[in-house]
């Protein structure tokens, strides 16, 4: 079969990207298509060097940094790529990679990693953030993503196969799209992140800084427990508005590479984490390093932490909440079993992933095609 590959956008690595490295490893021959490729030179590993056959957003001007203003014609840009070459369509999507076209005869299986979430349910929550919920620009961003909202759902007709990265992705699935979908779990990279049972006194939590993922929060859940250290790694948007707040006992470290990040997973306490994410790779990379974890209990880490076994889970993305969890989390701390939370972390590995990803096409496909083709 000929195949093609087609993700979002390719600016930089992250959780998307690593399941688009594995996807490319199973199917190395694949040719691949992106909204816009800005990766360096030093970054293009991961797909292989391949060359990718960009939208015409790629040459918009300021298209580099502000690649996210034009998401309302992505839409169309995504359209315009001609997939009628191929046999199998494998599309890698959290925006509108998913809407390709394609004819009655080709095999397109999705793999998503969210619905367009602030296109949906979280709409009201990113309009507010972006500072768009009122005024005329409110209004406009507002039909903006009505109008999306409607090609979305129609684009969900075009999809064969749903795989969604968690039962809470499919759960959504299910409810805009009215469609089905199989579960397999983003790849972990659990063999980066070594098991460490000797713990120090501090406190973890690591993310991008941008407002969904409540840095703030545990920031400020800290500064008011002055006798409990904590350390971020991370930056972003936020970072100095979270600077400006946080107390003599919390340490910004900013932006720093993987190795130094595991360092400090693998002798943290616990790891905290207070985002409402699809799945929510990093605390499961704590947990390969044997690291408890803090966690705000609602989206994928549901099922990625098991409460009173591998962490502790609170009910509100609040300080107090927050601070009762880590209070919590001390009486009873004794009682974790760190080789536990690291095999807890195994099964999300990536050969399971490749393994589950490949059985799934393949078996789909030797039903879809005839043995003849």
């Amino acid at each position: 079969m000929k195949i093609a590959i087609i993700h979002d956008w390719l600016v930089t690595y992250a959780g998307a990207e690593r399941v688009l490295e594995e996807i490319i490893s199973l199917y190395p021959e694949a040719d691949l298509f992106s909204m816009i490729d800005f990766l360096l030179p030093g970054e293009r590993g991961f797909i292989l060097q391949k060359e990718v056959k960009t939208s015409f957003i790629q040459k918009l001007p300021f298209a580099r940094k502000k690649y996210r203003q034009y998401i309302p014609l992505m839409p169309l840009a995504v359209e315009q790529f001609d997939m009628s070459g191929y046999d199998l369509v494998l599309s890698s999507s959290h925006a509108v990679a998913k809407g390709v076209l394609t004819r009655f005869d080709q095999l397109h299986i999705s793999y998503i990693h969210s619905v367009i979430r602030y296109a949906w349910d979280m709409q009201h929550v990113y309009l507010k953030q972006a500072r768009l919920d009122k005024g005329i620009k409110g209004w406009i961003a507002r039909w903006l993503l009505h109008r999306i909202r409607l090609w979305d759902l129609r684009t969900a007709n075009g999809v064969d196969f749903f795989i969604a990265n968690s039962k809470f992705v499919c759960g959504r699935i299910k409810k805009i799209y009215r469609r089905d979908a199989a579960v397999i779990y983003p790849p972990v990279d659990v063999a980066r992140f070594s098991f460490c049972a000797d713990k120090d006194d501090y406190y973890l939590t690591a993310s991008r800084m941008v407002p969904y993922k409540r840095i703030d929060v545990i920031v400020d859940a800290f500064s008011a427990m002055k006798t409990k250290r904590l350390v971020v790694i991370g930056d972003g948007p936020d970072f100095k508005k979270i600077k400006s707040r946080a107390g003599k006992n919390i340490e910004l470290m900013g932006y720093q590479p993987t190795d130094v990040l595991a360092g400090y997973m693998q002798k943290a306490k616990a790891f905290v984490f207070a985002a409402e994410e699809d799945f929510g790779i990093v605390p499961v990379e704590a947990q390969a390093c044997g690291t408890p974890v803090i966690a705000y209990g609602k989206g994928g880490i549901r099922e990625t932490v098991l409460p009173d076994k591998t962490g502790v889970l609170f009910d509100a993305q609040s300080v107090e909440s927050v601070i009762g969890a880590v209070n919590e989390f001390e009486k009873t701390q004794d009682k974790f079993d760190y080789a536990a939370i690291r095999t807890n972390a195994e099964r999300f590995g990536s050969e399971r992933f490749k393994r589950e990803f490949k059985e799934f096409v393949e078996g789909e496909a030797v039903k879809y095609f005839p043995t003849s083709r």
